[in-house]
């Protein structure tokens, strides 16, 4: 529990102060064990900090609120909703003179660096793996290294973040640690160095666990999204899921099924093109992750403006069999969940080749699509008729508390959201221009 937000929501009801003392010292009571006298201290405590920093005004203290929540928006839900989200963040960042930029919604960016490429991305851990630190350090270092490995680069080095709440065992950064390394070191790939902190320090109760992995990379010949060229067909390999699939399992009551997502194929069949002669051949590739293939494939053909259509002929037998006869008992669409299958992209003629590189390293993969030049969208190929396959608002319900929320998502009011996040991201470069100025004119005078 968020003590602070609490405190905060407390008050704009008009409770008063003592009101809210009683209720802050109940819910600390509730869930630490400490004696009544400490919780009313700590209540008052929390109250002070939130009188004391609240009303403040400038641009130091206040932001434009956009009046769409991030749940509500589908921000961290891979869908179309979380792609226009981060499209605001580019426009934040802005332009840059690097090789592959936040504006090109790829797996990684690149920057150029003595004849070579740096790649650098991070990902953060499964919100809903909190309770299984290892599968959450497991699955979030093999997604960063997915990230790297998609761009053409060789992974030379992991950092790690990792945040426990106030009533948070210790342990839960070990064992995260511990699945972190795993991964490093089967793909001889250092953990170099990290952070560790508390979730809200003092102000949240409760043991809620969150993090990120991120990864450093070195490339000699990119494989970056905007290379994409019509003519192209697009591979695909077999996919268990990672911590979508392991989390869907988990919270739907099919735990036998997470032992499925614990490999490492996707890494070492990128290991094996990176160590071939064709990658130079690959124009792009990346992980099914983002809304699963209906959102990396939309995200595709925006970057590299091109019609790419996927035929679903041969989709499902990439699918492990275990995993899609649980997607299917639910009722989840695979096409719309992160399968972490690896999606290749080439010349035709170069196919084959990369099939036999692939199969090398004893992962099955097949041609599953094609791309064409014209209206920049992505098309379902069904019995030999033609679907939308834009992404949802939101990825595939594949939790039932998730199926819950898509139900009561305002979809109705997609356009009326997306221009109050676009005036919120206005805001923020707004400001960002005004102390951009600001601190100029500082150096300016100091020189």
């Amino acid at each position: 529990m968020d003590l602070e937000e609490f405190s905060r929501r407390q008050f704009s009801t008009g409770a008063g102060e003592e009101t809210v003392r009683e209720r802050l010292k109940k819910h600390i009571l509730a869930l630490k064990d400490v004696s009544p006298e400490y919780a009313g201290e700590f209540a008052s405590a929390v109250i002070e900090e939130v009188k004391n920093s609240g009303g403040l005004t400038g641009d130091l203290f206040e932001f434009a609120p956009a009046g769409v929540g991030m749940g509500e928006f589908g921000v961290g839900s891979r869908g179309s909703g979380d792609f226009f989200a981060h499209r605001q963040l580019a426009r934040i960042i802005g332009k840059s003179e690097v090789a592959v930029g936040v504006d090109e919604m790829d797996d990684a960016g690149a920057v150029s660096a003595d004849g070579k490429y740096i790649i650098c991305t991070v990902d953060g851990m499964h919100s809903r793996l909190s309770d299984f630190p290892f599968l959450a350090g497991f699955h979030v270092t093999r997604a960063t290294l997915r990230d790297v490995y998609v761009m053409g680069a060789r992974p030379v080095a992991l950092f790690s973040d990792i945040h426990v709440a106030d009533d948070g065992d210790v342990a839960k950064i070990f064992d995260y640690t511990a699945g972190v390394s795993v991964v490093g070191e089967l793909m001889d790939v250092p953990l170099i160095t990290g952070s560790t902190l508390r979730i809200g320090g003092d102000m949240v109760l409760g043991s809620r666990m969150t993090g990120c992995v991120g990864a450093v990379g070195v490339a000699e010949h990119l494989t970056a999204r905007k290379q994409i060229k019509p003519g192209d067909v697009l591979l695909m390999t077999e996919g268990a899921g990672g911590g979508t699939i392991a989390t869907t399992a988990i919270y739907s009551g099919f735990p036998e099924i997470v032992e499925a997502t614990i490999n490492l194929h996707f890494l070492n069949a990128c290991r094996a093109l990176l160590e071939s002669d064709v990658l130079e051949k690959i124009h792009a590739m990346t992980d099914v992750t983002n809304g699963g293939l209906r959102g990396d494939v939309y995200e595709m053909a925006e970057t590299a403006e091109c019609r790419i259509t996927v035929v679903e002929d041969d989709l499902r037998s990439l699918v492990q069999p275990d995993v899609l006869a649980m997607l299917d008992r639910l009722g989840i669409d695979y096409l719309g969940v992160s399968l972490d299958a690896l999606l290749v992209v080439a010349p035709a003629d170069v196919a084959p080749e990369i099939r036999d590189v692939v199969a090398s390293a004893g992962v099955a993969m097949k041609e599953i699509g094609y791309v064409e030049a014209g209206r920049h969208e992505s098309v379902l190929v069904v019995r030999g008729e033609e679907q939308d396959f834009s992404p949802r608002f939101r990825e595939s319900a594949y939790t039932p508390v998730k199926k819950v929320v898509d139900g009561s998502t305002a979809l109705g009011r997609q356009a009326e959201m997306k221009e109050q996040v676009r005036r919120g991201a206005d805001a923020a470069i707004e400001k960002k221009m005004r102390l951009l100025a600001r601190l100029q004119a500082d150096q300016d005078d100091d020189l």
